[in-house]
């Protein structure tokens, strides 16, 4: 018997086994993420995940409301703060996401040379507002004229 005949061909193997190698090949890609989640920084990182954790910060009354520090400035200090609910979370945990991403965030300003303006963001307190805490509005102190 000729040995092309006991053997397939290479084009009846390309047949055959290309579909099944892309097929394969497909089936073991690895799972897309999010756009741009992988490759935010760990401090957006978790800034995302502490604002998943707040959620959507539900109160009956401003005793539920608390303020949070967020962030670091280069010179020190927050950068911000959110609003967030004793009603529905969990505020240690949240100090804890706060507390890493904080660090996180002066890790980055390290690494970039960053700097900022140094000024001190004071902490604006939360309130409940038609049912969700939000952050007290900041209040600007009065500029005199020179009249």
């Amino acid at each position: 018997m000729p040995a092309s005949a006991s053997c397939p061909t290479w084009a009846a193997l390309l047949g055959l086994g290309l579909p099944l190698v892309l097929l394969a090949g497909a089936c073991s890609s690895a799972p897309t993420k999010a756009p741009g989640l992988a490759a935010a920084p760990l401090s957006q990182r978790l800034l995302q995940e502490l604002e998943v954790e707040i959620g959507e910060a539900r109160c009956n009354s401003d005793a539920q409301c608390h303020s949070l520090a967020v962030g670091a400035k280069p010179c020190g200090g927050p950068e911000g703060y959110r609003a967030w609910s004793s009603q529905g979370s969990d505020g240690a945990k949240l100090k804890a996401i706060a507390e890493r991403q904080a660090a996180a965030r002066r890790a980055e300003n390290e690494a970039s040379g960053l700097m900022s303006n140094c000024a001190v963001e004071p902490d604006p307190g939360a309130s409940c507002q038609t049912g969700r805490c939000s952050l007290r509005p900041r209040t600007s102190s009065p500029v005199k004229s020179a009249v």
